[in-house]
This record gives structure tokens, sequence and C-alpha cells, in this order.
């Protein structure tokens, strides 16, 4: 069965393979190594964001008995009840254990994928950190890698749309927006877990919480006379549930027609990475 592997939820860091990635290899022009902590805190918004929130976010640790600083982390967010998790972990085999969820602040668009530039959508679906903008319009910005290999398929094959981030200033026509005392938050997470070895951070976008009864009952009205979007929100749902059953990242397979499909077990062919 011919099918792309978008990640793999055993903790194979296979996606540092993906373009893009060269650009977080940071080095001192005067010889020396620098941490990509370092790097990211030459800036002037992520030093203060670090002077800020650093000794606070280590506390917060410390009060849900979770390691200082997080190795891993995976992020969840929903478009319809306007949240954000944070889910943390120290070693590759450990499960997921909950840290934060934020207060999406803002959105744009309505419930489904994001498939053409300019549609103003808020992209669903699984997708990766791949951008970390110390100097963002928005204050800090964490890029989503839109469009993924589904998005390549299936959205607008000329103008698919991208520069989709997770940032500050509470404003967006498309992105997943916080405040900024939130994405300095999450922005130092997320670097730190890098700094550590996680060159592939999760980001799963959903259209809702898939067991909260009045965000089922809206997606249910709408999917009721929309059958497309009927059938791409049940390939998303399974995911939801793996993760919730077992607090560790799902497989998620990409087919050749561009849908998803959530796998228990997969085998890794040269070639197959995309």
């Amino acid at each position: 069965m011919n099918l792309r592997i978008l990640f793999l939820g055993v903790g194979l860091l296979l996606v540092s393979m993906q373009r893009g990635y060269a650009q977080f290899v940071t080095s001192d022009k005067s010889g020396g190594n620098s941490s990509f902590v370092n790097y990211q805190r030459s800036f002037p918004n992520p030093a203060r964001a670090w002077a800020k929130k650093a000794d606070t976010l280590r506390k917060q640790f410390q009060a849900k008995n979770l390691q200082w600083p997080a190795r891993y982390i995976y992020i969840r967010s929903f478009k319809y009840d306007s949240e954000l998790e944070v889910w943390v972990k120290e070693k590759v085999s450990d499960t997921f254990q909950h840290f934060k969820t934020y207060r999406v602040c803002a959105l744009a668009g309505y419930l489904g994928p994001k498939r053409i530039q300019g549609d103003y959508q808020v992209p669903e679906g699984f997708y990766y950190i791949n951008d970390f903008n110390p100097q963002s319009n928005y204050f800090l910005s964490l890029g989503l890698n839109y469009p993924n290999a589904s998005d390549r398929v299936l959205s607008d094959s000329l103008r698919p749309g991208g520069e989709i981030y997770i940032h500050g200033s509470c404003v967006t026509v498309g992105c997943i927006p916080l405040t900024d005392e939130q994405v300095d938050e999450l922005y130092i997470l997320a670097a730190q877990a890098y700094d550590q070895g996680q060159h592939f951070i999760p980001v799963h976008v959903f259209p809702i919480r898939f067991d909260v009864p009045k965000s089922v009952a809206y997606l249910k009205s709408l999917t009721r006379q929309d059958q497309e979007l009927d059938k791409f929100v049940r390939q998303l749902e399974p995911a939801y549930f793996e993760f919730k059953r077992t607090h560790r990242l799902p497989i998620v397979l990409i087919a050749p027609d561009g849908s998803y499909s959530i796998g228990k077990e997969v085998s890794v062919q040269a070639g197959s990475i995309h």
C-alpha cells in the first residue's frame, strides 16, 4: 500500500530529513558552538520573554511534578473551542502529560480545511513547527508546515496559501493567534525542546473537541449539508481519540489521494518519507 508517512508516533525523528530544518542549525560566528536557545535569546523579544517567563514556567512545571525544561512537547489546537493545549514528556518512551491550555483569542474563517490562498482559513490536520521567528510582526511566531503532503494534493495547485503561524498580537487572517503573554511561554517551551533535540514538534489542528457535546452538535449541523466536510473531519477524529486513550502521538498516514488515516503499525521503506 503506497502510503506517505506524515509522522510517526513512536518518537522517530525522521522529519529531520525534511527541507527547512537546516535553518535552525546555529553556530557562533566566532568559531564556538551556540545553542539554539542562546541564538533565540540574542533577539530582543525572545530575550524579554525568557527574562519575564522562564522562572515562572519552571515553577509551574514543578507544581505539576513535571521535569523542566520539557524535552518533548506536543501541541493541539481546537478551532471551534478556541483552545490550544501543550503536552510534555521527558523521554521518548514516556506518555505525554498535560501542561497547560491557552485560549485562542481570535478566529478567522469557518470549520474545515484550508484549500486556497486568501480563504482566511486556519488549516486543519497534522503539522509540525518548521519556523521560529524571533522578529515577527506579531511579537513572536512559530510556523506550521502548511501545505503538508495532504494539502499539496487537495488544495489549489497554484495558490494553496502558506505562512501559517501560531503567533502573538491576538489578530488573525488564517493563523492561530494568542496574546503576547501566552505566545512568549509557548515560544520558550518550543525553543527549549528544540534545543534538546526535538527537531519535530507536532501540531495537530482539529475543528472541535470531539468529546464535547456542544462542539459535536455544532459540527454535525454543518456536516449534514456538507458531505466533503463530513468526510474530512471523520479522518481527523480517530487521531483525537487515539491520543485521548494512550497519551501517545498517533501514527498519521497520508494516502496518494491526500486522505489521512490513523495506523498502529507501519513499515518504513526507502523513499516513503515526505
